[in-house]
């Protein structure tokens, strides 16, 4: 009888050895799945603050390209007000340099489109075809790079040819800041080169074709990386 007891316990307790290493590895499975789900969440906190982090940024950038170019109109509608031609060609300079400097700073935010099919010898920011939300600037400095004191070809309405290029910036960045737009924007600027970018490219176009319009025998090859001595 005594015997049997002791098996009895004997096998009890194999089975609780069983046990216990079958909750310990249960427990473990458990802990891995805690700390996986919470590494994950760690991650998707740490990517926001990224975005969120790139999101001021351009958003400071944004801001000092939309005083520029409210600046700029404004400097068109009174470049008649100007003191003498001393003060307009510095004035109009300093914006120069606002502008093309914004164009390469902008770049940090939104390269390029297709860098494989367009510009292979240039240098890896210069490659592609610029988005639309540079080309409101870029069109801009050629359209202020051909203002003159007196007015010009098509001056009397430069401020309003601006005024376009601003509300097209304005339109860009809200819809790469809008976060209704988070989940189709989460690639970035770089990527969008789908429906939801085409309109904005049709309309860059657009302003495009309105310049060579105003500007007869402009060159659209030149970027704005350096402000024209040729100031008229």
């Amino acid at each position: 009888m005594a015997m049997d007891v002791g098996g009895v316990l004997e096998l009890g307790q194999q089975y609780i050895e069983v046990i216990l290493a079958i909750g310990s590895a249960f427990v473990a499975v458990i802990s891995a799945l805690i700390a996986r789900g919470e590494t994950r969440r760690q991650r998707k906190l740490q990517t926001e603050r990224l975005r969120q982090s790139i999101d001021a940024a351009s958003l400071e950038w944004g801001n000092a390209a939309i005083d520029t170019l409210a600046r700029a109109a404004m400097f068109a509608r009174t470049r008649g007000l100007q003191v003498n031609d001393g003060a307009f060609l510095a004035n109009k300079a300093n914006l120069l340099v606002a502008l093309s400097t914004l164009v390469d700073r902008g770049r940090m935010f939104f390269p390029n489109l297709n860098p494989d099919n367009k510009g292979a010898e240039k240098e890896g920011a210069y490659r592609g075809h610029r988005p639309p939300i540079l080309d409101a600037l870029m069109w801009t400095f050629h359209e202020l790079e051909a203002l003159t004191r007196e007015g010009g070809p098509s001056s009397d309405d430069a401020a309003a040819f601006i005024d376009e290029c601003r509300r097209l910036l304005v339109s860009e960045l809200q819809a790469y800041l809008d976060p209704r737009r988070k989940d189709e924007v989460v690639e970035r600027y770089d990527d969008q080169t789908g429906d939801n970018r085409s309109d904005a490219i049709a309309k860059s176009q657009a302003l495009k074709a309105k310049l060579a319009t105003r500007r007869p025998g402009f060159q659209f090859g030149a970027e704005a990386s350096t402000v024209s001595t040729r100031l008229q």
